[in-house]
């Protein structure tokens, strides 16, 4: 019965917010967000204690307000979702800001398959939406959620977009097919920011040990992939349209990270989050990390 109200809640939720006018919408998830930090929930603790890990010495007045933007931020990522069906080609494609995407695109356009190490920063759905109708179809691995009507509700969802979901748990292992995928001249993002599996990468991150996802390093040294750390953020826009929220999705691909002589899946992967640690530090409040990632000093 919980099973089904949760899933029955969510397909509700998809209808009502479509519904909605964009600036109701946005702003009933604005107020969500608030009550939410302000009951103390276990996500927003969780994300208070992410967030306090990259900002030891921050006052706790001032850690409070960044766990509100947090909030508002991650629960600005599902309004859009939400909300994506009913999108034009024209709203997506003028809702995103793509920066640094000229090394992807002469990587896709030679053949070569990319594969992106994400983190849980701004709305990925909507970039993966951007991406296919802009780069190339995308390709990539979700958890599995409980229930599996729900689950299934998501990969629906994503699909409708134009994106292929392999899942990560619950058939074949993902891996030899998304190799198979980037060594055809695919295109594979993943968040990769947490461990999902027991073969995880320890990474140092603001000078802490953090757990996070192998795959994107391994894939690339698999397939011969081109390997991108991507940072994607929330910016106030300045003109009226896009996806209504009153924000463009900014995605910056940084540096391709090319292995060098003895460089590892851990060597990569290190790279790869020293990339983005800058957005995690100078925009923590994209950070929508409400799962433990921080290894716990002994």
């Amino acid at each position: 019965m919980k099973d089904a109200l949760t899933t029955a809640g969510f397909r509700a939720a998809w209808r009502l917010v479509r519904l909605l006018p964009p600036r109701l919408a946005y702003g009933l998830f604005d107020l969500v967000a608030d009550r939410t930090v302000a009951a103390g929930s276990k996500d927003s603790r969780q994300l208070r204690a992410n967030y306090a890990r990259l900002h030891p010495q921050l006052p706790e007045a001032e850690l409070d307000a960044l766990v509100r933007a947090g909030l508002r931020s991650y629960l600005r990522y599902w309004c859009d979702a939400f909300r994506l069906p009913d999108l034009r080609p024209e709203q997506i494609r003028d809702s995103v800001l793509p920066l640094g995407d000229a090394g992807p695109r002469a990587a896709l356009a030679q053949g070569r398959g990319v594969v992106m190490f994400l983190g849980h920063l701004g709305s990925w759905d909507l970039a993966g939406a951007w991406s296919t109708l802009e780069l190339a179809p995308v390709t990539t691995v979700a958890e599995r959620l409980r229930p599996e009507e729900l689950y299934d509700a998501f990969v629906g969802f994503r699909e409708a977009l134009g994106m292929r979901i392999l899942p990560l748990t619950g058939g074949e292992p993902p891996f030899a097919e998304l190799v198979r995928v980037l060594s055809d001249g695919g295109f594979v993002p993943l968040l990769a920011d947490r461990d999902l599996t027991s073969s995880g990468v320890t990474v140092t991150l603001a000078g802490q040990q953090a757990q996070v996802a192998a795959g994107p390093a391994a894939l690339a040294l698999a397939s011969g992939a081109a390997l991108y750390p991507v940072s994607i953020t929330y910016r106030p826009r300045l003109a009226p349209g896009g996806t209504g929220s009153g924000y463009d999705l900014v995605v910056e691909w940084h540096d391709e990270v090319v292995p060098a002589d003895g460089d590892g899946v851990a060597d990569l992967t290190q790279r790869c989050v020293d990339a983005l640690a800058p957005t995690l530090l100078g925009r923590t409040e994209e950070w929508h990390m409400m799962q433990r990632v921080f290894v716990d000093p002994s």
